[in-house]
């Protein structure tokens, strides 16, 4: 791409990214002072692609002859914790965590440098520079080259931060590790009215930390990530504007 072809593109990625921020604002012009539209009624299947979840090998069936229970059967004396690819457990998440931070930092230095050449090779100096058409009468050849340098900083930070989350989600067991660990990941997605609250939540876990119950808390999980958030009018008006952005991305100073 030339230099000169550039210029020419910057009208058209800002009409592009004008464009989409205008689909968004239509829409909502669309329904000022009207509430927000049901969808219809449709069929579940077609309106939605199939759910494809992880799922665990298929074991055969082997009927015991005499035996009142078939293998694999979901009760008496079966461990009904989740254990295989597909398995569904809860995992609770209690979150209250407070922190605050306090630093304080100081710098200062301080440098100087000096030079001379008062003789070079037996020659004076000071006698030559003298002869010079042009010489400088203060020029003093032991002191040719002087140098100071100094810098200060301080800085001054203070954090403080208080979060407090209880929920509860559901996760599927999506792989089991070689050492026999679990891999679980699950989402929550509930809407009220124009906003939409999404909770997700992903990790590794031991079989022996889950409880009888079926439920493993969230300080439980390794490499835990757990996501609440939200999309919609509440969330919308909270967010700068994509320009605003925009124009914090770029700006220089």
């Amino acid at each position: 791409m030339s230099s000169r072809s550039l210029p020419a593109l910057v009208p058209a990625i800002v009409l592009s990214v004008a464009l989409g921020g205008c689909t968004n604002t239509l829409e909502r012009l669309s329904t000022i002072g009207s509430p927000p539209p049901q969808s219809p009624i449709e069929n579940p299947a077609a309106a939605r692609p199939p759910v494809q979840m992880p799922m665990p090998t298929p074991i055969a069936v082997e009927r015991q002859p005499n035996s009142l229970w078939q293998p694999g059967a979901r009760a008496f004396f079966k461990d009904q914790r989740a254990s295989n690819v597909g398995d569904i457990l809860t995992v609770t998440i209690n979150i209250a965590d407070t922190a605050t931070l306090e630093n304080t930092s100081a710098r200062s230095r301080t440098n100087s440098e000096g030079a001379g050449l008062p003789s070079f090779l037996g020659y004076d100096i000071g006698s030559i520079a003298k002869r010079l058409p042009g010489r400088n009468a203060a020029a003093d050849p032991s002191n040719l080259v002087e140098g100071s340098s100094s810098s200060s900083s301080s800085g001054t930070g203070s954090i403080e931060r208080k979060e407090t989350i209880a929920l509860r989600v559901a996760a599927v067991v999506t792989q089991i590790l070689p050492n026999g660990n679990l891999v679980v990941a699950g989402s929550q997605e509930v809407r009220v009215n124009s906003e939409n609250r999404v909770l997700q939540v992903a990790g590794v876990v031991r079989p022996q930390d889950i409880r009888s119950t079926n439920e493993i808390p969230h300080d439980r999980l390794a490499e835990a990530r757990i996501q609440y958030g939200g999309r919609g009018q509440i969330t919308d008006v909270q967010r700068p504007r994509w320009g605003q952005e925009l124009f914090d991305v770029i700006f220089p100073f």
